[in-house]
């Protein structure tokens, strides 16, 4: 089985984590989680969302946080933004990445954006641009890539036109999204083939959620073609606030623990990485999914 020797992982939990998060954690807590993870030698964490705070009241206090995490050498601090005002106030918070979104299917991305697909574009392309002048990276998150909860399975040549129309606009990376946790093995190497044929390897993450317990098997069916980047959240938090029944993303400390048993190297000390897990499952005070961390409890 041939293997990359290095992967990154990606960690979103305290934007796609603690988004679907009813009860509002801290502003304190939230920089305090943020240091935390950033002290496990994660080198990229998205911290937060600059989408309006009527949307998602969790993070409201957007700027702030960015403002007040300490930034360690070598990491990236990245953060979800929808439009311009999110763009300003990215700015204004000085992220190094800005992170732009959109779904392949028609429906999942009106319930999500409010907006059609083609109407989406110019609002990202307009993004970009102006966050490429101010000289920051730019990452796009495609959702619904396996499967959507409206319509059910996506044509793999709709997912190719999405991502062709994203990297038009000079995104640096993109991340294809199994939103509702719909996807297999043998479909994510049936995509991943495909994608690979039209765009550089290295620019392609993976980010799967975990609903039907697959995530682990779609990210080694990943690896063993080669794929690097992948998202996940410490402890499995997160989901869908527009896709029912989707549950966490893959946990931080699943995958790291299963990539270091391969042989991969991930640069992530899995110790300080459950530190950091159990410090957020005490804060939203309920146990968290990942098999870490209820290895953790049991012992």
């Amino acid at each position: 089985m041939e293997l990359p020797e290095q992967v990154t992982i990606k960690e979103v939990g305290p934007r796609d984590g603690l988004q679907n998060e009813k009860e509002e954690i801290p502003t304190d807590q939230k920089v305090a989680w943020i240091e935390k993870l950033a002290n496990t030698g994660l080198s990229y964490i998205e911290i937060t969302s600059f989408v309006h705070p009527k949307w998602i009241p969790q993070l409201k206090d957007a700027v702030e946080v960015a403002k007040r995490v300490n930034k360690k050498e070598n990491m990236t601090i990245a953060a979800l933004v929808p439009n311009m005002k999110g763009l300003e106030r990215a700015l204004e918070a000085d992220i190094d990445e800005v992170s732009i979104f959109m779904s392949v299917s028609e429906t999942h991305n009106k319930k999500n954006i409010n907006k059609s697909i083609e109407e989406t574009y110019p609002i990202l392309n307009e993004v970009v641009r102006e966050a490429k002048l101010a000289n920051k990276s730019v990452r796009g998150y495609i959702s619904t890539a396996f499967g959507c909860p409206y319509e059910g399975q996506v044509e793999e040549q709709q997912l190719v036109k999405v991502c062709n129309n994203l990297f038009e606009m000079d995104i640096d990376e993109l991340s294809i999204g199994d939103t509702i946790g719909v996807a297999n093995p043998l479909q994510v190497s049936s995509v991943l083939k495909k994608l690979e044929r039209y765009f550089p390897k290295d620019q392609l993450a993976l980010h799967f959620h975990d609903t039907r317990g697959l995530a682990l098997a779609n990210t080694l069916a990943a690896l063993q073609l080669g794929f690097h980047t992948f998202d996940s959240a410490a402890g499995g938090l997160g989901g869908c606030p527009y896709a029912k029944g989707a549950s966490g993303n893959v946990a931080t400390d699943d995958l790291n623990y299963m990539l270091q048993s391969l042989g991969i190297h991930t640069g992530v000390d899995q110790a300080k990485l459950l530190e950091a897990t159990s410090y957020i499952q005490e804060m939203i005070d309920r146990p968290l999914p990942s098999k870490q961390m209820q290895i953790l409890s049991r012992s």
